[in-house]
């Protein structure tokens, strides 16, 4: 069944952790700041999505990205698995764009897309079943080349860091199996992660398959992987641990060394998936991550530079969450930029930053340039 993208903005303006008044004195101020911060610690935020798009559960839908286009358009891409496509939203609006894609090993065509990435007018899917990163332009959304199939086995996640001259690193996690669908052992999980070196240039692109990395041994071992995010400015890339054994995300430097930092170890009750990043001036901004339940699905926030938790908040109807996203962006109906979480395979539920961010107790702030 399909339901149509619904607004809440009008018929709901929650925030669980308000102020109790205006006017006291600004130690008053100081002091119900000061509460509102520790209630964020200890128990979830509830917030409403801004909005729901439409809902189709045979679409498996994975992972989101956002695209801002340099004639007012705000994308919300998100992949398909089961139904091979990427799927374009009005990020504001949650109103089906488009779609693109259909089955098939050509150019253009996709085997259960995964991850996605976008950066500058190009959007970046991984397709487990072709084992391969394809690469998109915005907004035609037309295929422009492929890559990575010579060397990866299941790959899942992908995070870019962008170097110069149009230039990018790209990191992609690969969950290779043993025969029988299980996890190998430790010494043979040195190759959880994968880089390339990708270069555009007039005539295309050029690739270089760079190395692998994983730990083998103690806890920085990596056993299931699927999302990841990169912060170059802490030399940081954060890699969810799915096992069971860890529910945590373990820290790398971004040359493929474990740093012998574990964030979440402990607090993690399910799965670790989704990671996004919202940052701020001088290293300052805050690490939403994804606790992932089909019943008690939760987000945790985390300071950037310390990693230590801020708070956590859920969604009134987004469950079993896989990818997010989000933006900085002001966009109508999102003052702040807005968060996006994919909603128990079907969907997409969209959140007001502003809101977030109120409820947590954190002030917003622009994205440094």
């Amino acid at each position: 069944m399909r339901f149509a993208a619904v607004s809440t903005h009008a018929l709901f303006a929650i925030s669980l952790l308000s102020l109790a008044g205006c006017g006291g004195s600004g130690q008053d101020t100081e002091a119900a700041s000061a509460e509102k911060a520790q209630t964020a610690q200890t128990q979830p935020a509830q917030i409403r999505e801004a909005y729901l798009t439409s809902r189709d559960e045979g679409d498996n839908v994975d992972s989101v990205a956002v695209w801002h286009g340099a004639d007012g358009q705000h994308w919300l891409l998100a992949t398909a698995k089961e139904g091979d496509a990427l799927i374009v939203y009005d990020a504001a609006t949650g109103e089906i764009i488009r779609r693109a894609g259909e089955e098939g090993t050509g150019l253009g065509a996709l085997d259960r897309p995964n991850g996605i990435a976008v950066r500058d007018n190009r959007a970046f899917v991984v397709e487990r079943n072709n084992r391969r990163v394809q690469v998109f332009t915005l907004p035609d959304l037309q295929a422009i080349g492929a890559f990575g199939d010579a060397v990866l086995r299941w790959p899942y996640g992908i995070w870019l860091q962008e170097l110069d001259d149009d230039r990018y690193r790209v990191f992609v996690t690969d969950a290779y199996e043993t025969a029988d669908e299980g996890i190998p052992a430790d010494g043979q999980l040195g190759e959880r992660v994968k880089r390339f070196e990708l270069r555009f240039r007039a005539s295309g692109m050029d690739v270089r398959a760079g190395d692998s990395f994983g730990a083998t041994e103690g806890a920085g071992v990596l056993h299931q992987v699927e999302s990841l995010y990169g912060d170059p400015e802490y030399n940081r890339l954060l890699v969810a641990d799915e096992s069971e054994q860890d529910r945590d995300i373990k820290l790398y430097d971004l040359q493929g060394q474990f740093s012998g930092e574990v964030m979440g170890k402990g607090r993690f009750r399910f799965e670790p998936e989704g990671i996004a990043l919202y940052r701020c001036a001088e290293g300052a901004g805050y690490w939403f991550t994804t606790d992932q339940d089909e019943q008690d699905n939760r987000f945790d926030v985390y300071d950037r530079k310390t990693l230590a938790i801020i708070g956590s908040f859920q969604g009134a109807m987004t469950r079993n969450t896989d990818g997010v996203a989000l933006t900085q962006r002001a966009m109508p109906g999102f003052p702040k930029g807005a968060f996006y979480a994919v909603h128990d395979d079907g969907n997409v539920g969209a959140f007001d930053l502003a809101e977030v961010l109120d409820a947590l107790g954190v002030d917003a702030c622009a994205a440094p340039e």
